[in-house]
């Protein structure tokens, strides 16, 4: 049993994050309904459009936190699992639609032009969502989305490391998201180990190629 005071700690941190998060919300929603223009064209952004996948990341992430709705608790597995699928569609739909463009868009979409490290968001989300799943027991919705998640990682992980010195198609102030190259494997040692049930080779190779790759880039951010 955690300790009392720890326990107010951890609702209490929660709960801002709850908060934090309800607030950044409201504020896109609004968004869309004043600007809908600027929504748009982060849509159609082929950078912009990776980030509408980090309020449902933080979402997933938020749910797996929470000190009060149980995935292996009766009374609160159904609302976890609405919340779950409530959470899970939005990735897949953006799934379908940045995935199929790298087949379909006769080049002007294809990996190898459109590639960036925010790409790495859209892999995270498919891992989140498959640790979700396999917490709650949908062991076989776990393994789906986090073959969909590692599939695409593996293509788009040689991609980036193919172009990794070319890393001024960037502008500087988003040069903090080539520390997601941390947290896909990272991501996906805990989605395995959920999956499994045991922190195995699988988890433990995820962690260390995660481990290796932050000491990488600590060392050229220093010599930059």
């Amino acid at each position: 049993m955690v300790p009392s005071s720890s326990r107010v700690f951890i609702i209490l941190l929660w709960s801002l994050a709850l908060f934090t998060l309800l607030s950044q919300s409201l504020l896109y929603l609004l968004r869309c309904f004043l600007h809908f223009e600027i929504v748009k064209a982060e849509f159609l952004h082929h950078v912009g459009v990776n980030y509408l996948f980090a309020p449902w990341i933080s979402w997933l992430l938020l749910l797996q936190s929470s000190p009060f709705i149980k995935p292996n608790e009766n009374l609160y597995y159904y609302y976890y699992l609405v919340f779950w699928w409530v959470l899970v569609i939005p990735i897949v739909i953006l799934d379908i639609k940045i995935y199929g463009q790298w087949f379909t868009t006769k080049g002007k979409r294809f990996l190898s032009t459109v590639a960036n490290p925010s790409s790495q968001l859209s892999v995270i989300g498919n891992l989140v969502a498959a640790r979700a799943a396999a917490q709650m027991g949908w062991i076989e919705c776990g393994l789906c989305m986090f073959s969909l998640g590692m599939a695409h990682y593996l293509v788009l992980f040689v991609t980036l490391y193919q172009r990794f010195c070319g890393d001024n198609a960037l502008p500087v102030m988003l040069k903090p998201v080539f520390f997601l190259f941390i947290g896909a494997p990272s991501m996906g040692s805990l989605a395995w180990a959920s999956i499994c049930g045991k922190f195995d080779y699988t988890s433990k190779m995820l962690f260390f190629l995660s481990l290796f790759l932050f000491m990488s880039l600590r060392r050229s951010m220093v010599r930059r």
